[in-house]
């Protein structure tokens, strides 16, 4: 992991204990200054309540201070009482931390339907904010981990004509992943000054080409949040001209983040890049790569490294995009195996047997339709993750 965070933020984290370990579960980022913010949310209907505080808060407009995350409990499905208990957990860091409950971005992430365990809150509090400054960004990604097997942390620098900024971003997922917004927990954090109108435009058209292309097991949860904040304190403003060259390390930023999701899959062994060119449309595209990413053939084979192109195909076949199945061509890592609806390798096994053992696998799907292209990024499916899973409540 690298050092570089933005200017004007402070962090804390707490071993709480929400779960039956001794590591940090609650973490906290406080903002030196109101900063411009902008949010994405999970699509499922069943929102968790930080969920919907968080929403209803960012609908508001303003800027915002701090991000509140625990670890261990979900608050979602907990009805009008898990709303209440949501806000009681920002106005209990709000008065240890001097800020506004309002100022407060909350999020949670764990078991669907248990309420949270509020006298451990009324403790903790207190000791979270006293960590305030003690702590880094990659303890922030840390603390807010569930089965993560490690954290998930990236940051960049860039150099606009007004001086040097500074980005970085942690996010937390491993298993419920097939995002509708976003991922299940992220914060992207910028010390730029920048009007919130462009800074929400940037954050929604660079979730869009990153952690919306991703799927480990085609779930999309009930808390699936990213907060952004923009402070200011590198003194340095972002406007319209500046706009790409920021745009580009936050597309940076998600990007490795999305990776490390997809890498970090409850037992996944591969990252499987699904790449679908000339399609007739763009929704024809992502609903192949989709179609493909989802398939539980198509993930086992590939956790096999077993050169089972016909599971690919059939996937295709059956994604109800419009195409000419005469005109499709397919390749794994490179390699053509596929052409006018028949093999075209005798033995594709030796071919592919060293490449498929890597841990990045391409799958190339050109259609010769349209102009229209789409990327999606996913995991191999195992016996780990069904072990992970099945146990997960015991």
């Amino acid at each position: 992991m690298t050092t570089t965070t933005p200017l004007g933020f402070k962090f804390a984290v707490w071993a709480a204990g929400f779960k039956k370990n001794d590591r940090p579960d609650l973490a906290l980022l406080v903002s030196a200054v109101p900063a411009a913010t902008a949010a994405m949310f999970t699509e499922n209907v069943f929102q968790a309540a930080p969920v919907l505080v968080g929403r209803e808060l960012v609908a508001k407009g303003g800027k915002f201070r701090a991000v509140l995350i625990n670890s261990g409990q979900a608050n979602a499905c907990t009805g009008d009482e898990g709303v209440l208990d949501c806000r009681e957990t920002q106005s209990l860091v709000a008065r240890a931390a001097g800020l506004r409950a309002e100022e407060i971005l909350p999020a949670s992430t764990g078991v669907i339907g248990a309420r949270l365990k509020m006298d451990i809150w009324k403790q903790s509090a207190p000791l979270l904010v006293e960590n305030l400054g003690k702590n880094s960004a990659e303890d922030f990604a840390r603390a807010i981990m569930t089965t993560d097997r490690f954290p998930k942390f990236a940051s960049e620098e860039v150099l606009l004509p007004g001086g040097t900024i500074r980005l970085c971003g942690m996010a937390k997922g491993a298993g419920m992943i097939c995002p509708d917004m976003a991922t299940m927990l992220a914060v992207l954090l910028c010390d730029a000054a920048i009007d919130a109108p462009l800074w929400k435009k940037l954050l929604r058209e660079a979730v869009g080409l990153t952690f919306n292309r991703v799927s480990v097991d085609g779930d999309t949860s009930t808390n699936d949040t990213i907060y952004a904040l923009a402070n200011g304190a590198s003194g340095v403003a972002a406007g319209e001209k500046e706009a790409p060259a920021l745009f580009t390390a936050m597309k940076n930023i998600l990007a490795k983040l999305a990776y490390m999701l997809v890498q970090d899959g409850e037992g996944a062994t591969k990252v499987i890049r699904i790449k679908v060119q000339g399609a007739k449309t763009a929704q024809d595209a992502e609903r192949i790569a989709r179609s493909i990413g989802h398939s539980p053939l198509v993930k086992t084979a590939m956790f096999g490294q077993d050169a089972n192109w016909g599971r690919i195909v059939c996937a295709l076949g059956y994604s109800k995009a419009a195409f000419n199945p005469a005109t499709a061509t397919l390749k794994i890592c490179g390699i053509e195996v596929f052409r006018n609806r028949r093999p075209t390798l005798i033995d594709d096994d030796p071919a592919l047997n060293a490449a498929l053992r890597e841990r990045d696998i391409g799958i190339d799907l050109s259609l010769d339709d349209g102009s229209a292209t789409y990327e999606l990024l996913a995991s191999d499916l195992t016996h780990d993750y069904v072990t992970l899973n099945g146990d997960y409540r015991s």
